[in-house]
C-alpha cells in the first residue's frame, strides 16, 4: 500500500492557502460563479469575430438534438441537405431525425445481438462482451452509421416523420431499450451454454427483433414507407417541372409593384410529388452520394502513427454495411481538405471534444473556443499544460460532439485562423447557434473531418484507397480518441 496523506501536512497547507492574496481572490470568485465563469478572459474573448473570407453562401435554419446524443446524425444531414437545398432552391430544409433514429437503434440492436452471438464462448466478463453489453444501445455514433442508414433505408422531410419525447429526450426510451437488450443477450447465451446451435440462435434473434421495433414504434411512431412531397421550391429548383405549380393568383396578376418589382412578381411555386419512398426521396431529391467521402483524423503518438487507416472492432453499427474507416494523417492535412471544401461552397462535418475550453454557459462570448480565452492556470496556479498526444494516451480527450464547418478565415499564408462551426443544440446556443473555433484549440482539441474525395490531395486520397484497414479494439491506446459522438 502506498503512503497515506498525513493530516498535519493538510493542516499546513490549508494555512499556507489562506495566507496567499491571489488564493483568496480565486477562491470567492470561483464560489461565487463557478470555474468557467472565473476564468474566462474577456480582453482575449472579443478579438475573436465572426467574420469570415470564406463561407458557405446559404446556411438552413439551425437545428436542435435535444437532450439526445445524436450529435453526428445531425451533422451527417446538416451536410446532406446543403445539397437538396440546392436542388431545390430553398432557403433551408431539415430532414427527420426521428426516422434516422429508429432505424439506427435497430440496426445497432441487431449488431449488438449478433456480436452476442459471436462471442457466446467467452466469459460474460470478458473485455469484449462487457464493451458490446455497455455500449450496444448508446445514442452515440460515427459518420459511416449516418451513410449505412441512408443508403439502406433513404430518407424522409422532417415533417414526414416529426420528433418525438422520446427523440428530444431518449434517456427513458434508451433504459427500456437496454434492459430487452440485456435481457435477450442472457438468453442467447444461456442458449448457447445448453447447446442450441447457431442457426436456432439467429432465429431466436430474430424473434427478439419483433420485440425491439415495437418498443420503438411506441416511442418514435412507425417509420412512413410512403410519403407526400409538398414544399415551396426557387424559381432554380431542378425537379420535374410536371411537378410544380404555381400559385394563383401570382403577384403579377395583382399587379405588384415596389422598388424590387423584378422580385415582387416573382410567383410562389409548389412542388408536390405524392407516394414516395423514402429510397425513392432520396434518390430524386438528395443529390448526394454516401459513398464519395473521405474520413480523415488526426491522431498523434507513437502507437497511432499517421499514414494508417483504423477500423474499430465490435462498433460498426450496420451488419454488412460500410465498416468504419478512420485515416490518421497530420492536422494540416485535415485543415487544408476543409479549406478546400468551403472554398466550393459545401460544408465539412467536423468532431472534436467541445467541453474542452468551451464557456457554454458564461453570458459573455459563450460561442468562443479558444486556447487563450479561458485562463485555468492563472485561476488555479497550475500549469495544465499537455500535449495532444498525452493528452490521447492518458484519455483526457477524445472526440465527443461532431458539428459542421460552414466557414474558416485564413491567415495570409492560406492557413486556419478560426472556424465558423454550426452546431446542433438550438438557436439559443452559442451565438445564434453557432460557435467560432480558433485554429490552435482545432489542432489540440479536433481531430477529425469528412471531406468529399475531390477535396483530398492525391497523396492522402491514394492512402485511403490503397490501404487496408488495420483492426483495433475501442479500448486500446491504438484507439484512444476515436470514442463516439453523443454529446
Amino acid at each position: 500500500m502506498g503512503k497515506a496523506i498525513d493530516p498535519d501536512w493538510a493542516a499546513q497547507e490549508a494555512s499556507d492557502f489562506a495566507q496567499s492574496r491571489a488564493n483568496r481572490i480565486a477562491r470567492n470568485a470561483v464560489t461565487a460563479t463557478n470555474v468557467m465563469q472565473a476564468a474566462r478572459d474577456t480582453s482575449a474573448m472579443r478579438t475573436y469575430h465572426d467574420t469570415y473570407g470564406i463561407s458557405v453562401p446559404k446556411t438552413a435554419e439551425i437545428t436542435n438534438q435535444r437532450q439526445s446524443g445524436r450529435c453526428w446524425m445531425f451533422s451527417a444531414m446538416n451536410v446532406a441537405r446543403h445539397a437538396t437545398m440546392k436542388y431545390l432552391d430553398v432557403d433551408t430544409f431539415e430532414f427527420s431525425q426521428a426516422y434516422g433514429m429508429f432505424y439506427d437503434k435497430l440496426e445497432k440492436a441487431n449488431a449488438m445481438l449478433e456480436r452476442i452471438i459471436a462471442t457466446r464462448d467467452l466469459p460474460f466478463d470478458s473485455r469484449e462482451v462487457c464493451y458490446i453489453l455497455d455500449d450496444g444501445m448508446s445514442d452515440g455514433g460515427y459518420w459511416p452509421f449516418a451513410m449505412n442508414l441512408i443508403k439502406k433505408y433513404g430518407l424522409v422531410p422532417k415533417d414526414a416523420m416529426p420528433e418525438t419525447a422520446c427523440s428530444k429526450s431518449s434517456s427513458e426510451m434508451d433504459a427500456q431499450l437496454e434492459r430487452l437488450l440485456h435481457r435477450d443477450a442472457g438468453i442467447l447465451r444461456k442458449a448457447a451454454a445448453d447447446g442450441v446451435d447457431e442457426d436456432l440462435l439467429h432465429a431466436q434473434k430474430d424473434e427478439m427483433l419483433d420485440e425491439v421495433y415495437r418498443v420503438l414504434a411506441i416511442c418514435l411512431g412507425e417509420p412512413p414507407q410512403h410519403f407526400d412531397l409538398e414544399v415551396k421550391v426557387g424559381p432554380a429548383c431542378q425537379a420535374e417541372e410536371s411537378k410544380i405549380s404555381e400559385v394563383a393568383p401570382t403577384p403579377k396578376d395583382l399587379g405588384a409593384k415596389g422598388e424590387d418589382e423584378d422580385k415582387a412578381a416573382k410567383p410562389v411555386r409548389i412542388l408536390r410529388d405524392f407516394g414516395l419512398t423514402p429510397l425513392e426521396f432520396a434518390a430524386h431529391y438528395v443529390p448526394f452520394d454516401p459513398d464519395d467521402y473521405v474520413n480523415l483524423v488526426s491522431m498523434p503518438g507513437d502507437t497511432r502513427p499517421y499514414g494508417h487507416v483504423y477500423h474499430l472492432t465490435l462498433t460498426d453499427s450496420v451488419i454488412d454495411g460500410t465498416p468504419i474507416r478512420l485515416l490518421n494523417v497530420a492536422p494540416e492535412v485535415l485543415d487544408q481538405a476543409a479549406i478546400a471544401s468551403l472554398k466550393a461552397g459545401i460544408p465539412v462535418s467536423m468532431s472534436c471534444d467541445v467541453m474542452q475550453n468551451f464557456p457554454r454557459h458564461i453570458e459573455d462570448f459563450k460561442y468562443v473556443l479558444s486556447l487563450d480565452g479561458v485562463d485555468m492556470d492563472g485561476l488555479f496556479d497550475v500549469d495544465f499544460d499537455m500535449d495532444r498526444t498525452s493528452m490521447l494516451d492518458m484519455r483526457e480527450t477524445s472526440l465527443t460532439h461532431a458539428m459542421t464547418f460552414q466557414g474558416v478565415e485564413l491567415n495570409e499564408d492560406g492557413t486556419p485562423k478560426a472556424w465558423r462551426i454550426e452546431n446542433s443544440w438550438g438557436k439559443e446556443q452559442g451565438k445564434d447557434g453557432y460557435l467560432i473555433a480558433s485554429a490552435g484549440w482545432f489542432h489540440l482539441y479536433g481531430g477529425e473531418v469528412i471531406v468529399k474525395r475531390e477535396f483530398v490531395d492525391d497523396e492522402t486520397l491514394k492512402m485511403w484507397d490503397e490501404l487496408p484497414a488495420e483492426d483495433v479494439t475501442p479500448w486500446s491506446g491504438l484507439a484512444a480518441g476515436f470514442a463516439k459522438k453523443r454529446l
